[in-house]
């Protein structure tokens, strides 16, 4: 009997990371890998964040454990994987979530923000996904990489130049690691949310330039967390497995929007 599509959504006994896990989407992501079966790593620079989501997730009935990690720095890449597969062993899926942005107009950006943006949204992810990949291939496993990007790495905004660079860099990323990593059965995709409302944009989505802008998306609505709960699951599990190279656009139709 075949498994159903159902079943193949389902990462029961798989370990999940999860970069910038400590809030917004990354701590979404973890708890929705987790109610998927997952074994789930939510690694990111604030601890005490981190704690807090694991014992959410254990009093559902769920397993995670935290990973304080920067990954903008190449060692503490290299020795949190170190810890992680010493501990539960190499995860199957990765999902490169850890961002930031500087809002501030083109010609007021500095150098300093240029390098925060890129070496987080950019460099970081590269990093992580590299050495996952490294030691998957060392494993003999198959697995996968989801990279979060943007529909701003297709489309621009003002005020948000390195951020919309980073996100570009992240989709060509996204299909240079897919190429490569095929021969040892790695899949990489990028998800590419729109406008989702969280708590540090809410004030501003609910403000008249909020309304301005959704009045530009087709569907007239902003995402919730939730709109992205089957997107991500599809690109990091088995109902996936022909997917490697996408980049998924879930934005309630804002990349397709009228000039």
């Amino acid at each position: 009997m075949s498994v159903s599509v159902f079943d193949r959504l389902r990462l029961d006994g798989q370990i999940v990371l999860v970069t910038g896990a400590s809030s917004g989407l990354g701590q979404h992501f973890g708890r929705l890998f987790a109610a998927a079966g997952a074994r789930v790593v939510l690694a990111g620079r604030r601890a005490d964040k981190l704690a807090v989501s694991v014992r959410d997730i254990e009093a559902a009935g769920g397993q995670a454990r935290a990973l304080t990690l920067d990954v903008t720095l190449a060692n503490s890449v290299t020795q949190g994987f170190d810890e992680l597969c010493a501990d539960w062993g190499v995860p199957d899926v990765v999902v490169n979530n850890a961002g930031v942005t500087v809002t501030r107009a083109l010609l007021a950006q500095t150098e300093e923000d240029w390098d925060q943006v890129m070496t987080t949204n950019l460099k970081g992810a590269w990093l992580v996904a590299t050495e996952a990949a490294r030691r998957l291939v060392a494993a003999g496993k198959e697995g996968a990489i989801v990279n979060i990007a943007s529909i701003l790495g297709e489309r621009v905004a003002g005020g948000v130049a390195p951020y919309a660079i980073s996100k570009a860099g992240i989709i060509q990323a996204t299909k240079s690691m897919a190429l490569e990593l095929a021969r040892h059965k790695i899949r990489v995709n990028a998800l590419l949310p729109g406008y989702v409302v969280t708590d540090l944009n809410r004030e501003f989505l609910e403000s008249e330039g909020g309304e301005k802008l959704r009045s530009r998306i087709p569907s007239r609505r902003f995402l919730q967390l939730t709109d992205l709960d089957g997107p991500v699951l599809l690109l990091a599990s088995r109902a996936g497995s022909a997917m490697t190279g996408a980049c998924l656009a879930v934005d309630g139709g804002h990349l397709v929007s009228s000039l």
